[in-house]
């Protein structure tokens, strides 16, 4: 598990923190006990997966469906019109 530090703490030792996160160790940053932040050496960040976070939260249309709207039609999609 991360080491919790407090905001203040961290800011009084930013620089042993980028030390310790550069040689692997992940450091969680709190506001008064509540975690707000990770450090953690940009390798370890570059892996984080991205894709897959707004599963469920909406439907792409299949290019069959842009491919049978006209162009008016389409547009009105993009800017939010429905």
């Amino acid at each position: 598990m991360a080491e919790i530090i407090n905001i203040h703490a961290a800011k009084t030792n930013f620089s042993q923190l980028v030390e310790r996160a550069a040689r692997g160790e992940s450091v969680t940053i709190a506001r008064a006990g509540k975690p707000l932040v990770r450090l953690v050496p940009v390798d370890a960040a570059a892996q984080t997966p991205r894709t897959g976070f707004l599963k469920g939260h909406g439907k792409v249309p299949s290019a069959d469906t842009f491919n049978r709207m006209g162009s008016e039609e389409l547009a009105a999609l993009f800017e939010g019109d429905s």
